[in-house]
């Protein structure tokens, strides 16, 4: 990405965290562009969070009220002037604090703007992404479908979410979903995880434990599962 652009004009540098928040917060591309200084958590290291307020979608000049190609609007599935809390992992808190040491904010405390100051236009966003496609990626992948577009990046972070176990509600709260859009979305993601959720039931069980004092031949007397309160297996001796 920090190829992508030259060195002085930074237009890949310039953009290299708004990626950040799309994958690793799972931002809207709208969302992103309309996130300033203030809605951030930004401690040294560790977790922190975004207050999400406000979105920036391209609307088009003849269509918004302030006559700016970028609409101002309130969050999806949010009263106006609702926040959305987004938890943010270390390597995104490092990208923001590193973009802001470099370029600072625009006049209005957005952190994501143009050479220029101004709203960053969605073309803008999509050449540099196609740019750097064509220098990360192997050369059979380049013309695939991977990652094709910068919202690609959004369905990765969510994807990997559902992937590591975090629950259903808990990904739709963090990336602005329903959950029921969620589950219609990402079903392929969810049901990818059963071998995952049977052993997590079975930890829950103590069948886990109990399995593994059979197979080294531990006393029954260290605890029956909770399953298994009423029976016990016999020993050698009672075979």
């Amino acid at each position: 990405m920090t190829y992508v652009g030259g060195w002085d004009r930074a237009g890949g540098r310039r953009l290299r965290a708004f990626y950040g928040c799309l994958y690793y917060a799972a931002l809207r591309p709208g969302g992103a562009l309309g996130l300033r200084r203030s809605d951030c958590t930004l401690p040294g290291e560790g977790w922190s969070r975004i207050d999400l307020e406000e979105t920036r979608p391209v609307a088009g000049k003849t269509w918004t009220d302030s006559g700016e190609t970028h609409d101002r609007r309130g969050l999806e599935q949010r009263a106006e002037g609702e926040a959305r809390l987004v938890p943010i992992p270390p390597p995104l808190v490092r990208m923001l604090r590193e973009h802001l040491k470099e370029f600072g904010t625009a006049e209005d405390g957005r952190l994501f703007a143009s050479e220029r100051g101004n709203a960053v236009a969605a073309p803008s966003c999509s050449c540099v992404w196609k740019r750097a496609r064509e220098l990360a990626p192997v050369p059979a992948r380049v013309s695939s479908v991977l990652a094709a577009r910068p919202y690609g990046l959004r369905h990765a972070g969510v994807s990997q979410w559902l992937d590591s176990g975090v629950p259903a509600p808990e990904v739709a709260a963090r990336a602005g979903h329903s959950v029921e859009v969620l589950l219609k979305i990402y079903a392929a993601c969810i049901d990818g995880q059963e071998q995952e959720m049977n052993q997590r039931i079975m930890r829950g069980l103590g069948e886990e434990a109990w399995s593994e004092a059979r197979s080294t031949g531990a006393p029954a007397c260290t605890g029956l599962p909770p399953s298994s309160k009423m029976y016990a297996w016999p020993t050698s001796s009672a075979r």
